[in-house]
């Protein structure tokens, strides 16, 4: 009587195991290349993007007075640099160079001019006009233009970032860049340009409704 005997088969060693998931990667990767570069068939690796944002709540409407006159384009270049006073840059300390494109509006608010703040003749050709000063509006930082050009961290920094709920976070530089477009402003001629806007624009519709003179003044 013979009796057949079947050999189990042997486990798969450790490295053949190994050799096997890279190779199994390696043409997964392969594919989705190929797939990419066929017109008319999506990266299989691509990503997508869902909006899943709330709408947007209206809170408050203010009336304005506001006459918008002028308005600056202003660009600075931040270079912020964090130390600590007994580590090396290299394990602790970060420095970030950062272009910040902003705006700041001047405008004359016409809400504070009174009844004593204009004078109109008997014959209503000519009419006098008293304003307050021009005033710089809140320095707008444009997301679009602004941009950091380089960051360095170290290693303790970048550990941090690991386990921060906003890595790399820039408002540290946006800020500044900001206070620095607004001392900008200051030094420029921008209210200088908003008064007399408005004075051109109170010169033009008043004649228009047939006043001969029209004199603007500023003061408080």
């Amino acid at each position: 009587m013979t009796t057949s005997i079947k050999r189990l088969p042997g486990r798969m060693p450790g490295w053949a195991k190994v050799l096997t998931a890279v190779v199994v990667v390696l043409v997964v990767m392969f594919a989705g290349i190929r797939f990419s570069l066929l017109p008319g068939l999506r990266d299989v690796f691509g990503t997508e993007t869902h909006d899943r944002s709330g709408p947007a709540l209206l809170r408050s409407i203010q009336d304005m007075s506001r006459y918008e006159a002028a308005s600056g384009n202003f660009q600075v270049v931040v270079d912020l640099e964090k130390d600590a006073k007994y580590l090396p840059d290299a394990l602790r300390g970060t420095r970030t160079l950062y272009v910040g494109a902003g705006t700041v509006d001047a405008y004359v608010d016409l809400g504070k001019v009174g009844d004593k703040d204009v004078t109109v003749d008997g014959d209503r050709t000519s009419a006098t006009l008293r304003l307050p000063h021009a005033r710089l509006g809140t320095p707008a930082l444009d997301p679009d233009r602004s941009y950091a050009v380089s960051k360095q961290r170290g290693l303790l920094d970048r550990l941090g970032d690991l386990f921060s709920d906003n890595p790399n976070g820039e408002q540290a530089v946006q800020k500044l860049a900001v206070r620095h477009i607004g001392d900008a402003a200051k030094d420029s001629e921008l209210t200088a340009r908003a008064e007399s806007n408005t004075t051109g624009m109170l010169q033009g519709l008043l004649r228009s409704l047939g006043f001969k003179e029209v004199r603007v003044t500023y003061g408080s």
